[in-house]
């Protein structure tokens, strides 16, 4: 725990759930071999420089939390080329299929970190981020489970120290009492503003929303999502 986190809900002391799937295809282990060496920041190397960790001058820098597969990720640093990416995933599977997409769509302004993005939301300078996104994370259903989530009082506090004010929080999720969860926490902070003045101000996607295949299950499924935006004030 650092001198940053603030009282209250505890910082979650360790990632859980799995870190990798299924074998590997053949060509996703060659790019887990070859490319996600050039592809992957270390935290340490984003505190004096975050743009510095990418090959050529950027504009700003975004983050996205668990990405899943990395079709939105990949999605938008595609839409947006002069932004810099660093997307946050422990499960090797899903990083394998987001390499696939960045030889596929030769995206050079990604980078990964592996592991826990509390660890890059940590070494990040104050005011860094010009977004951050976080995507149906890991809902950790059972009472005893809801430590394990990612929103907490503590991640909330770094993410509004290492975002520009006026700057967006992007959070999606298709669990009804993870929404609740993640709205209590984050307006009970006092370092957000949810602005929203109708119902389809959290029922519609983001302008440009390419979706996700967790999505669609959840969607298949019955479940609605939710779209919550927040500004740093």
């Amino acid at each position: 725990m650092t001198d940053r986190m603030p009282q209250g809900e505890r910082q979650r002391p360790t990632l859980y759930g799995r870190r990798k799937g299924k074998k590997l295809r053949t060509h996703h282990s060659l790019l887990v071999e070859e490319l996600l060496p050039q592809m992957t920041v270390a935290p340490s190397a984003l505190a004096s420089s975050p743009r510095g960790v990418f090959d050529r001058p950027l504009d700003d820098l975004w983050l996205e939390v668990g990405f899943g597969g990395g079709e939105h990720l990949a999605h938008d640093a595609g839409l947006h080329p002069d932004i810099g990416f660093i997307g946050c995933e422990p499960f090797l599977n899903g990083v394998a299929k987001l390499l696939a997409l960045i030889e596929e769509n030769d995206l050079d302004n990604i980078r990964i970190h592996g592991g826990d993005a509390l660890e890059v939301l940590n070494a990040l300078p104050d005011a860094s981020l010009g977004r951050v996104t976080i995507l149906y994370p890991d809902p950790w259903p059972k009472t005893y489970q809801k430590k394990r989530r990612f929103i907490s009082d503590a991640s909330v506090k770094e993410m509004a120290r290492a975002l520009r004010p006026g700057c967006e929080l992007h959070f999606a999720t298709d669990i009804d009492d993870y929404s609740a969860w993640a709205l209590a926490r984050i307006l009970r902070s006092n370092l957000f503003d949810w602005r929203v003045s109708a119902a389809s101000d959290w029922t519609t996607p983001w302008a440009q929303w390419p979706g996700t295949r967790y999505e669609a299950k959840a969607i298949a499924a019955g479940r609605k999502p939710v779209y919550l935006t927040f500004v740093k004030r």
